[in-house]
């Protein structure tokens, strides 16, 4: 067993509170890595001291130079597509060129991803999880929803269970063409073979309410069936207007409604009185021009936020979470502290988490060095690759 210590931090995020601070900021700082967890956390100048208590117990000692960078932990994206096959650059070039953004394009990717054998798709996947490493995610929740048959559901479960556990069913996501005149049949299907097939690598319930997709009634019903699987529930809500999403997800007790562009006051009050984390993927923004959330509202009213990528073919094709951040700070009102909370502990907290997200005695060691002196420089540099090493579980994944 080796122990690594990470010494001569210049900031370091533990996103352990103090003094007023979410983002818990240490200078001059040293993390002691143990057996994959974060077993000290203090003063550089007292990094000697303690590591050499740990390496009479181990077989060596691993010194790790930060030079006064910045260290933070793994960023936590709580919400993406990434088992899919096909592209829907032509969609994005549309856009670009003036026409508008509505969920009819999904049916593309599913019949592309149906066409796709496992093989491919499992390397598309796993190209897609060494570019997230490399850009600072170290904890990525995955959903299905290309899919949309009983057995192709089931093998973007099962191929999504084999790089993470968070593992999202979503069979709920469009009505297929071939339900096009059936949408009972449709739900029924999801409510039943479907969700019995998919709950066993599953731990999570999701479903698309909103206009094109299910209604209030019809995602109601899928939430439940899950619920009664033992997946527990979250919810794409808000997207393309007001709609039922967040009372849907607070009533459910979900752990998290995720889009949140279009909110009535009343859904903030909502959100600010549960345990229901807003998730906001400003990345869809970017990519439809559609209006940026208003994140300043949300945390001034005491709502818990989380940022992730939202990352699939055709409304966020990026799995950068610094461009999140930088788009957060740019755009939707938050400081860089609060961007990074946001980007790490607030996608922990809508996976309901509480091993990762922080840099604290305990927790996983899912740790980030940056190529520069302060997270300030995630949303100052955007689209500079600025992650210099990644630690996942103790062991250097990037």
């Amino acid at each position: 067993m080796t122990v690594t210590l990470i010494t001569n931090i210049g900031e370091l995020t533990t996103n352990v509170a103090r003094d007023g601070d979410a983002c818990g900021t240490l200078r001059g700082a040293a993390v002691l890595i143990d057996d994959g967890r974060i077993a000290w956390v203090g003063a550089a100048g007292e990094a000697s001291d303690v590591s050499s208590r740990f390496a009479r117990s181990t077989t060596g000692m691993r010194t790790v130079d930060a030079a006064g960078r910045a260290v933070l932990p793994g960023f936590v994206d709580s919400h993406t597509h990434l088992v899919f096959g096909g592209d829907r650059a032509d969609e994005f070039e549309a856009r670009m060129a003036g026409r508008s953004y509505s969920a009819g394009g999904i049916r593309r990717t599913v019949e592309a991803t149906r066409a796709a054998g496992d093989e491919e798709l499992r390397n598309r996947l796993a190209g897609f999880i060494g570019e997230m490493r490399r850009q600072g995610t170290t904890t990525v929740e995955i959903k299905t929803g290309y899919g949309l048959t009983v057995d192709d559901e089931e093998r973007l479960a099962r191929l999504a269970a084999e790089v993470t556990d968070e593992v999202t069913f979503l069979g709920a996501h469009v009505i297929p063409p071939e339900y096009a005149g059936d949408r009972e049949g449709y739900v029924d299907l999801v409510c039943g073979p479907m969700l019995e097939r998919c709950a066993p690598v599953a731990k999570w319930v999701d479903v698309f309410c909103e206009d094109g997709a299910f209604t209030a009634a019809e995602a109601r019903r899928v939430l439940e069936a899950g619920l009664a699987r033992s997946l527990q529930p979250r919810v794409h809500g808000n997207q393309l207007g007001e709609g039922p999403g967040v009372a849907l997800a607070v009533g459910l007790g979900a752990a998290s409604v995720d889009h949140c562009t279009y909110l009535t006051d009343a859904d903030v009050r909502l959100l600010a009185g549960s345990a229901t984390v807003a998730t906001l993927l400003p990345g869809v923004e970017f990519s439809t021009r559609q209006p940026y959330p208003d994140a300043r509202r949300l945390v001034d009213a005491g709502v818990t936020i989380a940022l992730a990528s939202d990352c699939n073919p055709g409304s966020s094709f990026t799995s950068s979470m610094p461009l999140m951040v930088a788009l957060a700070v740019r755009e939707m009102g938050l400081t860089v502290a609060e961007a990074v909370w946001a980007a790490t502990a607030g996608g922990a907290r809508a996976l309901r988490r509480s091993d990762v997200g922080a840099l604290a005695p305990g927790m996983r060691a899912d740790a980030v060095l940056l190529d520069a002196p302060s997270r300030t420089h995630l949303a100052y540099r955007p689209g500079v690759p600025i992650v210099a090493a990644v630690w996942k579980d103790g062991g250097r994944v990037a």
